[in-house]
């Protein structure tokens, strides 16, 4: 459907998904084990020609959505495998020999075996400068245009969509003028498609009609034959009995006879191996002269449409006129360094220079202090209950007030107190040997929670307050969040938050705002196209609100 991301544990059990539903087949909920949806079709890998041979029970059906619903791939690669085998697309299956069943089965297997061998060429396809398909095998439709290839085809995708990510990001920046040459080349890709099926009707409708003036004599022959019998008194059964014996002995003009559609008043003649169905309450003339004028319709349409293509292309040039100086001043997306091994705590730089990182949940408390916590350590703890542990790494050195005043607030504002919208809330710390994972006996301690033993130092009345700013390093800009002190001493563009009932997404679109407004029209760009979760992550608890200056 719309796409989903899940998360499984080594056992297939699903952890978290992006999207939760029940369906008739499969349920995609938390514990439950992982399930792929129901195959639709049979397998290519396995399929046998006997069973292959079975996609002639597609009557009437164009042998490219045959492919589609009888093996369950898509229409690219159902494509690719008729033009490899030479066969038109929309030729109807029950209408092919065995030969080119044959030769379609044998390109399908081509196709799986150059993949299985990994054989293939992850490419870019490129058209008229726009990239308009990525895919991970050669693929013949793509012949004639520019590629850029690749070793790997994650390295494809992942340009690729970067590419779209930087179309779409400039698109927000640049507003309606670089969104019309997006929709304009939409239409242009509608447009091209458009004359390529209407080729088609033109040169077979013109075809037909000229066959029935080529052979006109035999057909209308035929054609009198048919009433003369039908006069006779023969039923429509007995007539194709009939003319069906004679053409078996090469008889004309019963050799020209196909079949019959009553119902429908359809005489279908084969004519130089081509099937012409004929109106029989006309003249062969008039049958013939019914195919020119839908040839002559068709080609108005096309003269029409590749007039509104030329048109759509005027467009989209006019419009990228007016893009340019926005694509000048917009820079591509580029590869976010490698997370620092803190960034998946709460953390923060204190003003004198000293890391300060604190647990997210009973996971990461639990890891925070016995993977990470050091002897020489600062370890901080809010009094209240559902509080995270928070460590200064002190690296040996004494931190001085200031930045244990910055560790308490960073304890308090992302404890329990704020989801309580406390105001202040006192906090305390001590050293990591006072901290033990041993309760006392017959008792037990749950995941997070640790023993506090001997002298607790306090922090008294410290206000929960947040700020969130920003920081440009190696060019890039950072979002920064923790302390107010230690935030403001590391840059001047920064909100204040608080205990408030504002959700993160609805504030982070706030700060986001505020923040583009404290800087020049040069980062102002930059800072809009900053996604809302990068400031989420900094606000306590999911809510909160600006604070009032």
């Amino acid at each position: 459907g719309g796409g989903n991301i899940i998360l499984v544990n080594s056992q297939d059990k699903i952890l978290q998904a992006m999207t939760y539903k029940r369906m008739r087949d499969r349920n995609i909920l938390r514990g439950e084990l992982f399930e792929h949806p129901p195959s639709r079709g049979l397998n290519p890998k396995k399929l046998q020609i006997a069973d292959f041979k079975k996609i002639k029970d597609f009557n009437n059906t164009e042998i490219v959505r045959a492919l589609t619903k009888f093996l369950s791939i898509s229409g690219t690669y159902a494509e690719e495998i008729l033009l490899r085998a030479d066969i038109n697309k929309k030729k109807k299956s029950n209408t092919l020999n065995e030969s080119e069943i044959d030769l379609i089965f044998s390109k399908l297997k081509n196709l799986l075996s150059l993949i299985e061998l990994g054989k293939t060429k992850s490419q870019i396809i490129i058209e008229n400068n726009l990239w308009i398909d990525v895919t991970s095998i050669s693929l013949k439709k793509y012949e004639q245009f520019n590629k850029k290839n690749y070793e790997k085809f994650n390295d494809a995708l992942d340009e690729y969509f970067a590419q779209f990510t930087d179309s779409e990001k400039l698109e927000e920046l640049t507003g309606d003028v670089s969104s019309e040459v997006a929709r304009y080349n939409r239409i242009l890709q509608r447009q091209k498609k458009a004359l390529e099926t209407l080729q088609e009707p033109i040169i077979n409708n013109k075809k037909m009609g000229d066959l029935l003036y080529q052979h006109f004599g035999e057909l209308q022959s035929l054609l009198q034959k048919i009433f003369s019998m039908k006069r006779e008194g023969q039923n429509w059964t007995d007539i194709t009995l009939n003319i069906e014996k004679m053409k078996k002995t090469n008889n004309y003009p019963e050799m020209y006879f196909h079949s019959l559609d009553t119902k429908n008043q359809i005489l279908n003649v084969l004519v130089e191996e081509k099937i012409i169905p004929l109106d029989f309450q006309k003249s062969i003339q008039e049958n013939a002269d019914n195919y020119y004028f839908r040839s002559k319709k068709a080609r108005k349409k096309l003269d029409g449409a590749k007039k509104t293509l030329e048109d759509t292309k005027i467009k989209i040039e006019q419009a990228k006129k007016q893009v340019k100086i926005a694509k000048k001043s917009q820079k591509p997306l580029v590869k976010r360094k490698n997370k620092e091994w803190f960034e998946k705590f709460r953390w923060a730089q204190s003003s004198d220079g000293f890391l300060i990182i604190g647990g997210k949940d009973a996971t990461s408390n639990e890891t925070l202090i016995k993977k990470y916590m050091d002897p020489n350590d600062v370890v901080f703890h809010a009094e209240i209950v559902g509080a995270p542990f928070v460590l200064i790494k002190t690296e040996g050195k004494t931190p001085p007030n200031r930045t244990i005043n910055e560790a308490a607030q960073l304890a308090a504002s992302y404890s329990r107190a704020w989801r309580e919208m406390l105001r202040v809330i006192n906090v305390y710390w001590i050293h990591p040997n006072q901290v033990s994972k041993t309760p006392p006996s017959g008792q037990s301690l749950k995941k997070g929670s640790f023993m506090i033993r001997g002298k607790k130092n306090f922090v008294r009345t410290v206000p929960l307050l947040i700020a969130v700013g920003l920081k440009i390093i190696d060019d890039q800009i950072m979002i920064i969040g923790g302390p107010v002190e230690a935030i403001s001493n590391q840059t001047e563009v920064f909100v204040e938050i608080i205990p408030g009932d504002h959700k993160s997404s609805q504030l982070a679109k706030k700060i986001r705002h505020i923040l583009s407004t404290k800087v020049s029209d040069e980062l102002k760009r930059s800072i809009t196209g900053i996604s809302i979760d990068q400031i989420q992550a900094f606000i306590p608890l999911g809510r909160g609100k600006i604070k009032k200056d």
